[in-house]
């Protein structure tokens, strides 16, 4: 009994222990799995590069036998920053660095394709003092022997690669350098940082730089600074462990904050205007909150770099000119031409022709044959005054003032270069007035006469206002061309033949069967005609036969809507021609609109935007009863306006008076003539909105809602409509691509708000056909004036106008006696 008893309990003990050990087993074998498959399944081995694999670094290269180890970059950014602020640091200045990057996140921080550090038992908390140290001790660990230079960044911080290089290179790297912006605090930290009178920090936002043998001296000490820190501020505690082990404090030196920028106006700098001098100064700018920002910074520097290329170019053009001068090499040799043959002929002029890009800056480089050929000067005042424009007085445009400012800004820099050395600054106050013209081979000269101030601030100090003339040429440089195999533009064409012809074929078969869906190419989107008609029937008979020409016959897949204003018994005519091209083209869609009221362009073109005659999705092109047109409008009309992004107001051409035109200009074309472009002809009427193309959709929008019906008779429905697109494209724009600093449902709604710009273009294929213009003296002020304007612009060109003008002594006379009078009320004022 007793020997039963022990061997169950020994059985007990044993399965007990069994199931034990098999539990055990069992879970080993569980987390071993879970493991294999883990590693499996482990995309992101960062365990397997080394620190110089990251940065790209190979064995052999040194500070000696490299150029680039220079400079070592160390950016301080987090995980959630790695895509938006890390990725646009390394698209732009990153990968022109004269050394090598890397982007220090906290452990376990990773990407694909930019070299990221992620630093052991660092996290991303702020302040940053632990992520800062261990950074410049992974820096002296590993890099301390292959640089000489090593610069503690942020990730909203700009860099101009080369001007850091110039100044490095100028800077002995073998002595302990702290290089940076100092500070001490602002006036409330003051007193709070425990720093002594005599010591302060870089500030670490614009960067810091340490020589290595600074690094040297103070990495192996971090472990310290990290236990003995007296503030929160990162920057502050690198400085005082600089000043402590390395024997140095930061650079005191008034240029730096200059050379490295900080600007203090937090997340909105750098969002204006970036042709200031101190982005054309600065190597390092900071802060660039967010990415895109720094993406439209580096295009800017891009195009500066551009224009010093440029300007390089023109300058190697003088000297070979000038060397050949003196090597006595003739002006009509070829042989100091690139990618001209000796045997070539030597009489033609070449896009590389020394002879022509070699001459020295002067304003007699044009030589006239005659006096046909002579350039004229514009005037500029508070406005610009134009010989070859159709109106003598304009304003001066945003592309000329912009070109005005760029070249005083960099003539005055120039002339304040050493303006410290000479004790005397001079500042540009005011343009008084100018001259500018354009040579097509030579490029633009300008004579400005500026109001400057002179300050002279050493020895006796004086502030006196001057006067002096600017005379400037922007000369143009060589035409790059890119060669391309010929055997692309014909496959190309080919296939856009091709193309064409099966689209168009598989179309008219679409119109009478039903055809499979895979054999159909998408169509473009339809374009729909809005016409407003009183009266006028001759004309109306016009457009409809260039309509039928163009979009019907042409297959252009067009609509016409026809908005008719007038009663019953006067509209017999008119509707009889719509009937009878419907007739002829059953398949088309010919629709009009009856309106008994008074005539209104504005009501006409809204009530036809509403309409059920014209889908979401389909362009409207509002036009007139005057206007013929090509191919070639339609094709401009589908390329220029862009749902919920742009509206299309081309700029027409206006033709004369046929019976005032001068010389060989006068007559009329035929109708299924194009019309002739040129001076004596017309004008293009850059002043007119009327001829629009917009989509459904778009015109529609809560902002727009169509066009002020309130306004009756002719005009001015154009620029009310004009200012509503103008005030929807100037809303905020509140997305933000490629940043990771905004929730994604704010960037997918912010995506869906329509911004509409205008772009405007002469289009010389859109023609408004003279006729007379009658101006009603019942309009409204504003319409009535703008009516007599059209009307005076349209009777004759400048050259007419000037010669009748001159052909009546009478005239001539009065403008003298005229400006005889002015001048002497004028002196009795002055008295």
């Amino acid at each position: 009994m007793l020997q039963h008893k022990m061997t169950k309990r020994k059985t007990l003990i044993i399965g007990f222990f069994g199931i034990a050990l098999g539990l055990c087993i069992g879970t080993m074998l569980k987390n071993y799995l879970a493991l294999e498959i883990v590693k499996r399944c482990s995309l992101r081995p960062t365990n397997l590069k080394t620190p110089a694999d990251i940065i790209g670094l190979r064995e052999e290269d040194t500070i000696q036998n490299s150029q680039r180890n220079l400079v070592f970059v160390g950016v301080m950014t987090a995980k959630s920053f790695l895509e938006g602020r890390a990725r646009a640091v390394y698209d732009t200045w990153g990968k022109e660095v004269p050394g090598r990057m890397a982007f220090f996140s906290s452990e376990g921080s990773y990407s694909d394709d930019l070299p990221v550090v992620g630093l052991k038992n660092v996290d991303d908390r702020y302040p940053p003092q632990k992520k800062s140290f261990m950074m410049l001790y992974y820096m002296y660990e590993h890099y301390i022997d292959r640089f000489e230079w090593f610069i503690r960044a942020d990730d909203d911080v700009y860099m101009e690669p080369d001007k850091l290089e110039r100044f490095l290179r100028s800077i002995d790297s073998s002595k302990p350098q702290f290089i940076g912006q100092a500070g001490k605090g602002n006036s409330e930290e003051f007193g709070l940082l425990s720093l002594e009178f005599d010591e302060n920090f870089c500030m670490g936002g614009p960067g810091v730089i340490l020589s290595s043998e600074t690094l040297r001296r103070v990495a192996p000490h971090i472990p310290s600074c990290l236990k003995n820190l007296y503030s929160t501020h990162e920057d502050v505690e690198v400085g005082r462990c600089v000043q402590k082990f390395a024997g140095i404090p930061c650079t005191w030196n008034y240029e730096m904050q200059y050379i490295l920028r900080h600007n203090s106006s937090g997340r909105n700098a750098y969002t204006g205007k970036l042709k200031r001098k101190e982005i054309h100064n600065a190597i390092t700018l900071h802060p660039i909150k967010q990415a895109p920002l720094m993406y439209r910074l580096h295009s800017y520097v891009q195009g500066l770099k551009a224009e010093e290329m440029r300007q390089e170019s023109l300058l190697l053009h003088r000297d070979i000119k000038r060397m050949a001068k003196y090597l006595e090499v003739p002006d009509e040799s070829t042989y100091m031409m690139p990618s001209v043959s000796p045997e070539s002929d030597s009489t033609k002029r070449h896009f590389q022709d020394h002879n022509i890009l070699g001459i020295s800056p002067e304003l007699n480089k044009f030589v006239p044959a005659s006096t046909d050929d002579l350039l004229d000067w514009s005037f500029i005042a508070r406005s610009l005054y134009s010989a070859s424009s159709a109106n003598p007085k304009q304003k001066i445009d945003s592309a000329m003032r912009e070109g005005l400012e760029d070249a005083i800004t960099e003539v005055m820099e120039n002339i304040n270069n050493y303006s410290r050395q000479r004790g005397r600054v001079i500042e540009f106050r005011e343009l008084l007035y100018g001259y500018h013209r354009l040579d097509a081979l030579h490029g633009q000269d300008m004579i400005l006469d500026l109001l400057l101030i002179y300050k002279k601030y050493r020895g006796k100090k004086m502030t006196v206002p001057v006067r002096r003339h600017l005379y400037v040429q922007r000369a143009f440089t060589g035409i790059f061309v890119k060669e391309v195999d010929e055997d692309f533009y014909n496959v190309t064409l080919q296939q856009s033949l091709l193309g064409s012809l099966f689209q168009n074929g598989m179309a008219r078969l679409s119109s009478h069967f039903t055809m499979p869906s895979g054999l159909l190419s998408p169509t473009q989107d339809k374009i729909v005609f809005v016409l407003p008609i009183a009266g006028r029937l001759g004309t109306f008979e016009r457009f409809l036969r260039t309509y039928e020409r163009v979009c019907v016959r042409g297959e252009q897949h067009c609509d016409l809507l026809v908005v008719i204003f007038g009663s019953p018994d006067e509209l017999g005519d008119h509707l009889q021609l719509l009937h009878d091209l419907h007739a002829r083209h059953v398949y088309q869609q010919v629709n009009w609109i009856q309106r008994s009221s008074a005539f209104s362009r504005g009501v006409a073109l809204d009530v036809a935007a509403r309409s059920s005659y014209i889908r979401q999705e389909d362009i409207i092109l509002f036009i007139d009863v005057d206007m013929v047109f090509e191919v070639e409008t339609l094709q401009r009309v589908r390329m220029h306006t862009q749902r919920g992004k742009q509206v299309y107001l081309p700029i027409v051409f206006s033709q004369y008076d046929p019976q005032r035109r001068s010389g060989d200009a006068g007559g009329s074309e035929d109708e299924g003539e194009t019309p002739r472009i040129d001076d004596e002809r017309g004008y293009f009427r850059q002043f007119g909105f009327g001829i629009c193309a917009i989509y459904k959709s778009d015109i529609l929008d809560e902002d727009i809602n169509g066009f002020d019906k309130d306004i009756t008779g002719w005009g001015l429905e154009d620029v009310k409509f004009l200012e509503k697109i103008v005030r929807v494209g100037t809303r905020q724009r509140g997305f933000l691509a490629n940043t990771a600093e905004l929730a994604m449902d704010y960037n997918e709604a912010a995506e869906q708000w329509r911004r509409l710009s205008v772009f405007r273009a002469p289009d010389p294929t859109l023609v408004h056909i003279y006729h007379d213009i009658s101006c009603d003296v019942q309009l409204d002020a504003p319409q009535y004036n703008m009516c007599l304007g059209t009307k005076a612009n349209s009777l004759g060109s400048t050259r007419l106008m000037e010669q009748l003008f001159h052909s009546s002594p009478e005239n001539v006379q009065f403008a003298a006696d005229f400006n005889r009078q002015k001048q002497q009320q004028q002196q009795q004022q002055a008295r």
